[in-house]
C-alpha cells in the first residue's frame, strides 16, 4: 500500500481541487490528513488505488510524492501506541505519518509511514 504527500497553496479551495482529481477518476480516500504550519499546507491522502490517484494528479498537474504504508492491527487499549513508537524510535525509526484507518470493537486499524519502510514492516509483524 502507498500513500501520496502532496504540499497545498494553503488557499481556499485548493484541497478541494486535490478531492476533485482523485474524484474524477473514480479513486476513494481511505484516509486523509493535513495541516498548515506557518503558511505552509500539506496533506497526506491514503487513495484506495495508487495507479488511479498517479493517473488524476498526473492528470491535474499536482505534485505528489508516494510512499510506502505498513498497517498494523492492535489493540485499542491506553498504551498501546506508545509501545509501538516506542519500539520503531528505539530502532532508530523515524515516522513521516501515521493515520487511524478504521476501528473495530476493541481494535484498531493504524496505517505507518517511515523513512525506513523495510525496517518498519519487521517491527510492526511483531504486533
Amino acid at each position: 500500500m502507498r500513500d501520496c504527500s502532496i504540499q497545498l497553496t494553503n488557499h481556499a479551495g485548493d484541497l478541494a481541487r486535490v478531492a476533485q482529481a482523485l474524484a474524477h477518476r473514480g479513486v476513494n480516500i481511505k484516509a486523509l490528513t493535513g495541516m498548515s504550519i506557518g503558511g505552509v499546507a500539506m496533506a497526506r491522502i491514503l487513495p484506495d488505488d495508487i495507479v488511479g490517484a498517479r493517473s488524476a494528479f498526473e492528470a491535474a498537474s499536482i505534485r505528489f510524492t508516494e510512499s510506502e504504508v505498513h498497517l498494523v492491527l492492535l489493540e485499542n487499549t491506553a498504551g498501546v501506541l506508545a509501545t509501538v513508537t516506542g519500539r520503531l524510535g528505539d530502532a532508530g525509526i523515524n515516522l513521516e505519518a501515521i493515520y487511524v484507518t478504521g476501528t473495530a470493537d476493541d481494535l484498531v486499524e493504524l496505517a505507518i509511514v517511515s523513512d525506513n519502510p523495510k525496517k518498519a514492516k519487521k517491527i510492526l509483524e511483531e504486533f
